[in-house]
């Protein structure tokens, strides 16, 4: 029966850079065709990358990737390519619109172009207000084997193009995507991958991205299962892979030499079949290459670290900068991104700068000190009690007022070193403080990106505990000073000041924040669940009068289920305010 080689190119796309992205998709197939891969795979949008937002509405920007893709097939062709059948996503455009596709290249030419049919239109995703609806299934014959194609979403919703592909009979489906990295999403991925596979009677080849495009982070983990559902190799998580697999189809899938060519009774909407043939003859005998391995998921907190490296890595990179600034304060927010930023960057272009003011506390600048020299990354201290007293003094600034602008006049010397040397400047505040409004704006909410912005408390001090005892199994430093972990959270702006003068205690905040932002329950849903009445109203009246604050805060890497900004969409001139029920 049949045999197959197939490659999943797992790559690193950059959004607009269609020159270099058709490059890198010639060299992952050059790569593939060496390793004798007859099919290669690459993720959804991998052209053009993804998501391409507004870009999708420029006429000029579709044309590009119509010539662009047109150049590609001939480029792989003219890399000795020609014989392997490659399937990427694109973009496209028709008289119905933009669409968001996939095409079939062999032999130097454009084969078949499939256009994705259900448009995710939640969360991050806004789909439906760029692409057009795709109700067409290529079916393409290869090597004796008849292969469909579907995208991302299209198997997140029931029924639809797997359905139908599973009604007329494929032997092999291709899902290619870009689905963003969340908090345990593997444990929803592989089972859906699965079901969909036993669904189409085809074993399915799942790629996806992998790397950041602004605050999405896409984490890989592609893979490969029988028709029956079992994963037969996995790619791992957060990194360029590709996954080169043998595939002997001999016991399923559809080989009929006769082929209805309409779908037939499916449920609306139908679905048009266009079968082509490739190459029709199956492939001589051969000697199956042993299966590669599956990557282990990684565990949670390792999972979640390396989703923030990566976010930082390619927002630094894919934006021009080669190095960051930001405020060592010794405390556990600033540690964590130090660390982060190395991991990301490497200690050479992690620039920590020791501000103190007059209620700075010694710990807090020796902690600074101990976690630059822990990292080894560049370290200088300019204290800023000078520049606040001439704004106190000519203003005479108190309470409120003059904290604030110890803040602010430490994020004006941020931005003029970072104009000054070419730094991007990082905010190192957590989900839970940007979700309160607890940050000074134009101070410590300065900066072009923030890493850990989608990071609640809780799990900062976790990651912190995670990433100390990962570096001591290694046999290296632990990274964060153990007294940034212990020691009680303060923003250090007026005598003996911590977090919790002001906050409930982080432990039970981050408690009602999860339930009021990710699982959008109201206040009577929150007391159902055991919370103190006067502790709900704190804590919503916050967050829902924060929300300009939020508006105004920088990207940061998106790890949770709904972040602000992309994910959560509020007004920010806003009356509604959940109340007690009568």
């Amino acid at each position: 029966m049949p045999q197959l080689r197939i490659a999943l190119a797992q790559v690193n796309a950059v959004v607009g850079d269609l020159a270099a992205n058709s490059t890198m998709i010639v060299d992952w197939t050059r790569e593939a065709v060496e390793r004798g891969a007859h099919v290669v795979v690459f993720p959804e949008m991998a052209l053009c990358g993804y998501p391409v937002e507004d870009l999708a509405l420029r006429k000029s920007f579709a044309a590009a990737n119509t010539a662009e893709l047109e150049k590609l097939a001939a480029a792989l062709r003219d890399a000795g390519c020609g014989d392997a059948l490659v399937v990427t996503g694109h973009l496209s455009r028709d008289d119905h619109g933009p669409r968001n596709s996939a095409s079939f290249l062999y032999g130097g030419e454009v084969l078949a172009t499939y256009h994705k049919h259900h448009l995710p239109n939640y969360g991050v995703f806004d789909e439906a207000r760029y692409f057009a609806s795709g109700d067409e299934l290529p079916i393409v014959r290869f090597h004796g084997l008849d292969i469909g194609v579907v995208i991302c979403e299209d198997i997140w919703q029931n029924g639809g193009p797997v359905t139908a592909l599973g009604e007329v009979g494929v032997d092999l489906l291709l899902c290619i995507n870009g689905s963003p990295y969340e908090r345990n999403k593997n444990d929803l991925r592989t089972p859906l991958v699965a079901r969909r596979a036993a669904e189409a009677g085809a074993p399915m080849a799942y790629v996806n991205l992998v790397g950041a495009q602004d605050e999405l982070v896409f984490d890989g983990g592609s893979m490969i299962t029988t028709r029956d559902g079992e994963v037969l190799t996995r790619a791992p998580q957060f990194r360029e892979h590709l996954l080169v697999a043998d595939l002997d189809l001999e016991a399923g899938g559809y080989t009929s030499t006769t082929v209805p060519e309409s779908p037939g009774p499916l449920r609306p909407p139908a679905f048009s079949v266009n079968r082509l043939v490739a190459q029709p003859n199956p492939l001589p005998a051969y000697e199956p290459l042993p299966m590669p391995a599956a990557a282990e998921p990684l565990p949670e907190l390792a999972e979640v670290w390396s989703a923030l490296v990566t976010g930082l890595r390619d927002y630094v990179h894919k934006n021009g900068f080669k190095s960051v600034i930001f405020g060592f304060s010794g405390g556990i927010d600033s540690a964590v991104c130090a660390a982060i930023a190395v991991d990301a960057l490497g200690a050479d272009s992690v620039h920590g700068v020791s501000m103190p003011s007059h209620y700075s506390t010694e710990h807090s600048r020796s902690d600074a000190a101990e976690l630059a020299r822990r990292l080894g990354c560049h370290f200088e201290v300019h204290p800023v009690a000078d520049i606040v007293d001439v704004y106190v003094n000519k203003f005479g600034l108190t309470g409120l007022a003059e904290e604030n602008i110890q803040a602010r006049c430490r994020g004006m010397l941020l931005m003029a070193l970072s104009n000054q040397r070419g730094h991007l400047v990082l905010a190192t505040g957590n989900k839970t403080e940007l979700a309160v409004g607890y940050s000074t704006i134009y101070g410590d909410a300065v900066g072009g990106f923030a890493p850990i912005k989608d990071v609640p408390k809780t799990l900062v001090w976790e990651l912190a505990t995670w990433r100390n005892a990962a570096a001591t199994e290694r046999g290296e430093t632990p990274p964060i000073p153990e007294n940034s972990i212990t020691k009680p959270p303060s923003a250090e702006l007026r005598p003996d000041q911590t977090d919790q003068d002001s906050l409930p205690p982080y432990e039970v905040l981050d408690r009602v924040l999860d339930g009021y932002i990710e699982g959008d329950k109201g206040y009577a849903e929150l007391l159902a669940e055991g919370f103190d009445a006067e502790l709900v109203e704190q804590v919503l009246r916050m967050v829902d009068r924060a929300e300009y604050k939020r508006r105004q805060y920088p990207p940061g890497t998106k790890i949770t289920l709904k972040a602000f900004g992309r994910d959560r969409r509020l007004p920010m001139t806003n009356r509604w305010r959940e109340a007690a029920p009568n």
